[in-house]
């Protein structure tokens, strides 16, 4: 009899719990995607679902170029990229403050609602001494190395981008 009245308390006590909780408090900050309200996207770089990723050639010269872009019709315009890291592909926005990280001296300016950042794997090698850009020999499986990019906005709104990836090929 006691166990009977204490289900029956607990189930009570569940319905109304349940019945009582909002929406927001379901659905709280903790569990909301963090999308910008100004997308950040790399026009020249492709992507199957993953993190965007460009092809960079070791015989063409190791040119790296990402083309960061924001919608045309979302009133806003890129003032800089201010902070670009790079490294290994397990980097994280926290790593956007870790200065041996950070690859750019100055802000790169935006031109409307378009930047460009430039880079070589020389260069990346001589940033970067502990990351491999040997091209891997399985195609399957490419070497990649990656880079977050902070992006200022005309009205100093401040965009963490996903990270994106160079994959080397021979």
């Amino acid at each position: 009899m006691k166990l009977t009245i204490i289900k029956g308390f607990l189930l009570a006590t569940l319905a109304i719990a349940n019945i009582a909780c909002k929406d927001d408090l379901v659905y709280s900050e903790l569990v909301r995607d963090n999308r910008p309200a100004v997308p950040v996207t790399f026009s020249n770089a492709q992507t199957f679902g993953g993190n965007p990723w460009i092809d960079v050639s070791v015989a063409g010269g190791g040119a790296i170029k990402f083309d960061l872009s924001i919608p045309a019709g979302s009133g806003r315009t890129i003032k800089e990229i201010t902070t670009v890291v790079g490294g290994a592909t397990g980097i994280n926005a926290g790593t956007l403050n870790a200065a041996a990280a950070k690859i750019n001296a100055a802000p790169i300016p935006g031109s409307g609602n378009k930047s460009t950042f430039t880079y070589t794997l020389a260069d990346f090698a001589r940033k970067f001494p502990a990351v491999s850009i040997v091209p891997a020999t399985n195609p399957l499986s490419p070497r990649e190395i990656a880079f977050i990019f902070l992006v200022t906005l005309d009205d100093n709104t401040q965009i963490v981008t996903q990270q994106v990836r160079a994959r080397i090929a021979l």
